[in-house]
């Protein structure tokens, strides 16, 4: 397997195995000796040896020479940090590296590292400095070359946003569901509804815009289009389709 099929691969499989993005790895030059150290750091991590990636990340941070390799490598050490602290601290050594590198080679990292930050901020439980970092995240999504990883990146801010009450829907995560912002909104409730029973129908219809919303009027047509869609099928249980009814209603007020 060549360099860049390594960074490629194991950022995928990294992505699979911990169920968060990986970050840069869509963009960085393969030829690059601290990316390949990052790119071996994600084998083993994927891998399951954690304290071997750890050492790996570290290696590639003291080798890197300038902002831009230091900026990769810091991304790669938030990742392995102790606590909710430490973890802020290199995701904001790495946005300040990017903004240093301030080119076109950096241009495509800002909506993951904001979303990295935000979620630094959230985990210490300061909302407003999450809500300014998933917004940021959510405006730099253009910026991602279109494909997977960028659904995934989409699909991570969303659900920072309705973490803080940054979409509608969210409450801020007050609404007694775990803290993801959903309790009140009326749509999951639905989805677990669905999800109950399965239908995969239904949830192949609902689910993918929902969750993606970033809040935007064009994303909540989206949702709202994809209610009128099942509501006209009739085909749900009666309550479901009162829930339906309740959902469309509500986003018509």
């Amino acid at each position: 397997m060549s360099s860049e099929e390594t960074v490629r691969e194991t950022g995928r499989q990294t992505g699979q195995e911990t169920g968060e993005e990986t970050g840069v790895e869509t963009t960085m030059d393969p030829g690059n000796a601290v990316v390949q150290l990052c790119a071996r750091g994600m084998a083993a991590e994927a891998g399951g040896r954690t304290e071997e990636a750890r050492g790996l990340f570290l290696t590639a941070w003291e080798a890197a020479t300038d902002d831009y390799e230091a900026c990769v490598a810091a991304h790669y050490l938030a990742r392995h940090q102790r606590t909710p602290r430490e973890t802020l601290h290199w995701n904001r050594e790495c946005l300040t590296r990017a903004d240093q590198v301030g080119d076109e080679r950096v241009r495509p990292f800002y909506a993951s590292l904001h979303g990295a930050m935000g979620r630094a901020h959230l985990d210490l439980g300061d909302v407003e400095e999450a809500r300014t970092h998933f917004a940021s995240a959510a405006r730099h999504l253009s910026d991602v070359p279109p494909g997977q990883y960028r659904d995934w990146v989409r699909l991570s801010v969303a659900r920072g946003l309705r973490a803080v009450g940054g979409r509608d829907g969210g409450d801020g995560g007050d609404g007694g569901d775990g803290g993801d912002g959903t309790g009140a909104d009326p749509v999951h409730a639905l989805l677990v509804r669905l999800c109950a029973r399965a239908d995969l129908d239904a949830l192949s219809l609902l689910l993918p815009v929902w969750a993606g919303s970033l809040g935007t009027a064009e994303d909540e047509e989206a949702v709202t289009t994809a209610l009128r869609m099942l509501h006209a099928e009739r085909r749900l249980p009666d309550a479901e389709q009162a829930a339906l009814s309740e959902a469309i209603g509500a986003r018509s007020a």
